[in-house]
């Protein structure tokens, strides 16, 4: 499986955006899926996540300002951002656990795409 990321790029601060990341391959089913941020000189970071069931956590930055969805049908996580600050700036993963061919599991991510806020 593989892991398709698209939907950044420069915003204005308060601007809105909103990243998808499309599965594709031979899966049976999702488990968990996610999205990460790194900032240039700073460490991955966990943005939210959501099961497959629906729920969701995230990280204290940006909790009431972005909201994480997925559809199971389509093998794709959503990462809608609101209020938008310049320290959002960062290249975005997605990261999803896929059970594929023979049932085993594994985790996958995604290319990564650049979202900068401009202030």
């Amino acid at each position: 499986a593989q892991l398709v990321a698209s939907g950044g790029g420069l915003v204005q601060a308060g601007g809105p955006l909103r990243l998808s990341c499309a599965a594709s391959g031979i899966i049976f089913s999702i488990q968990d899926m996610g999205w990460y941020r790194q900032a240039p000189g700073k460490q991955r970071e966990l943005v939210a996540t959501i099961t497959d069931g629906g729920t969701t956590n995230y990280a204290d930055s940006v909790k009431g300002r972005l909201t994480i969805s997925r559809d199971n049908g389509k093998h794709t996580v959503y990462l809608q951002m609101n209020s938008l600050k310049p320290e959002d700036t960062a290249v975005y993963y997605c990261n999803a656990y896929v059970t594929g061919l023979g049932h085993f599991t594994y985790n996958y991510w995604g290319q990564g795409t650049q979202v900068t806020v401009s202030s």
